[in-house]
């Protein structure tokens, strides 16, 4: 797979879905990325079962009904020739929540009609405060794993282009790989890496099968818990190497979203605050990956790749704060020809605006 540019719009949540559907607000809000040019981009988590929302708002790609929207943001990428893949996942534990405008509270305490018990490889709450979530039955597991193929599937008719696993921010595949959150005794989880890493891999393996050979999938991940006794880089360089062979082509390196017994992970957000992980991802499994967390400058994002870090950059706030940026980007690095990507059309409309 070929990208025009090393810009990715990163799955951002927005909580407007209507029973795992995607609405108007989905498509404006893919809309005005598909005219700026980026690379690629990556729809929002979407769950692989119904209880897989984190909200009642969150996008799902548990029922074939859900294909239709998807399809639609599709096209709108297509029409402008930019590939986009798609985000699936399971909230786990941190699942059963309200939407962040009413609070992000758990649903049992603010809207207990509406609530679902939460699922996890442990008995241990998110947090204090929250929900035990239920321990999973080993017969669980294996039927997650099936869900999450199930969703693959689905992914593929929707006509993506790729698929990211969610494997990061404390969300059920996350949680099967922290041991901060996973304290079980079996095969499934514990003090044993390798026991803690069956089930990302298991689940990379069952989406691999189902999706076409040339079909790239990636993998997001929390590089590092930010937790003593928690997960450390090089535990995520290990899952890395054994993700890729199994089939995964890029890391999406992330970081945090476990929260541990002392609150949340004290990892300060600062300008490319989380590039280290990528290199050493990259380094140390030899395999792509992306960077995120706060690149906001095309001097900063370049350097990101010119320097070996990553070899894709996904932004979010930075797209939500300036669409046009990758335009931006292209004239301060002295691209030449800044509107080259744009419909003719638009560049001329642009260019004369310029003038004027």
């Amino acid at each position: 797979m070929t990208f025009a540019n090393r810009v990715f719009v990163t799955p951002m949540c927005q909580y407007c879905a209507e029973d795992g559907h995607a609405v108007d607000w989905h498509f404006a809000h893919h809309g005005r990325f598909s005219l700026a040019g980026p690379g690629g981009a990556c729809v929002e988590a979407s769950g692989v079962t119904r209880e897989g929302r984190i909200t009642h708002g969150c996008l799902g790609i548990y029922l074939d009904s859900h294909i239709e929207g998807l399809s639609r943001i599709v096209a709108i990428y297509h029409n402008q020739d930019i590939p986009v893949g798609i985000q699936i996942g399971h909230s786990g534990r941190k699942g059963s929540a309200a939407v962040p405008l009413k609070g992000a509270a758990p649903l049992l305490d603010c809207d207990p009609s509406r609530a679902w018990e939460p699922v996890a490889p442990s008995a241990v709450p998110m947090m204090e405060g929250w929900p035990t979530p239920r321990a999973m039955r080993v017969d669980e597991i294996h039927g997650m794993i099936d869900a999450f193929a199930a969703a693959a599937r689905r992914a593929v008719r929707a006509g993506f282009d790729f698929v990211e696993i969610h494997g990061a921010h404390g969300y059920l595949v996350n949680s099967f790989f922290s041991p901060i959150a996973n304290r079980r005794d079996d095969e499934w989880g514990g003090a044993d890496v390798e026991n803690r890493m069956r089930f990302p891999l298991r689940v990379a393996e069952a989406v691999r099968s189902v999706l076409p050979d040339a079909m790239p999938l990636f993998f997001r991940t929390s590089a590092v818990d930010g937790f003593e006794g928690g997960v450390i880089i090089h535990d995520t360089v290990r899952l890395a190497s054994a993700l890729k062979s199994r089939g995964v082509d890029l890391i999406d390196c992330s970081s945090g979203g476990i929260i541990g017994p002392s609150g949340r992970a004290s990892i300060e957000p600062a300008p490319g605050y989380l590039v280290p992980y990528a290199r050493a991802v990259r380094e140390g499994a030899d395999m792509p990956t992306m960077a995120v967390g706060l690149i906001v400058d095309p001097d900063q994002a370049n350097q990101v790749v010119a320097s070996g870090s990553a070899d894709l950059v996904a932004m979010g706030r930075q797209l939500l704060e300036d669409p046009n940026f990758v335009f931006h980007a292209a004239r301060r690095l002295g691209h030449p020809h800044p509107f080259a990507i744009l419909p003719e059309s638009y560049a001329f409309f642009l260019e004369r605006r310029k003038l004027d």
